[in-house]
């Protein structure tokens, strides 16, 4: 991935004040299979954080073991889930 095109995007994300312009980005950037893709992801991630059973999360979300697998793998040795999740939840505290 060229570093520039990788840069101006996270620049663009840095950029953005609300959720009301983060929706707005994200609508232009991806088509709405993708965004209820990445929420559906971080709806799991979420839960499993919680402490939830990847069957509970099966259960709860309709996920299939094979996007709960990936979640899960990530969530314990990726930066990104487990990073937002910290903070999302500092938040609300």
């Amino acid at each position: 991935m060229e570093q520039s095109k990788l840069k101006l995007l996270l620049k663009s994300i840095l950029s953005l004040e609300s959720e009301e312009e983060c929706l707005g980005l994200l609508e232009d950037l991806c088509t709405i299979n993708e965004i209820e893709d990445m929420s559906h992801r971080m709806e799991i991630a979420y839960l499993l954080n919680q402490g939830k059973t990847f069957y509970d999360v099966q259960a709860q979300t309709g996920a299939s073991s094979t996007t709960i697998s990936r979640v899960s793998r990530c969530l314990k040795h990726g930066r990104g889930y487990k990073m937002v999740l910290d903070k999302i939840v500092d938040k609300k505290s």
